[in-house]
């Protein structure tokens, strides 16, 4: 039996500040928030994120672990890392120009990273592995 194929459906993490991760989400990825008790569900067209309420439990992440977003242009993440500082995101990184494309990183309320990347300035010897 094959398998069916999958779409990405969501991630969940915990925090123990969910509004301000949330507003972070709003603000700079453009999800819609709802709450559910006392967690959130952010909506956007492609994919829903879950931020979980850990209440006064620690939350301890990996040193690096992030979630990834993929914008289509070089041009696309300089005008999101532009809003990001702009808007005064904590971001541990200018733009950088990477071997499997140009990327930044924004350190999100909880502590969790967000890597921002496009694959459209790849070496060419990394583009036959994106699908």
């Amino acid at each position: 039996m094959s398998m069916p194929t999958m779409k990405f459906n969501h991630i969940s993490f915990p925090s123990r500040d969910v509004a301000a991760t949330a507003a972070f989400f709003e603000r700079y990825l453009e999800c819609t928030s709802s709450t559910f008790g006392t967690s959130a569900i952010l909506k956007r067209h492609d994919f829903d994120i879950v931020i979980e309420d850990a209440g006064a439990r620690p939350v301890a992440w990996p040193e690096n672990f992030h979630i990834g977003f993929e914008l289509p242009t070089v041009h696309d993440v300089e005008a999101l890392y532009a809003r990001f500082r702009d808007g005064g995101a904590q971001l541990p990184t200018e733009v950088l120009r990477h071997v499997r494309g140009s990327r930044f990183f924004a350190a999100i309320p909880g502590g969790v990273l967000v890597e921002i990347n496009t694959r459209e300035d790849a070496a060419e010897a990394f583009r036959a592995t994106f699908r």
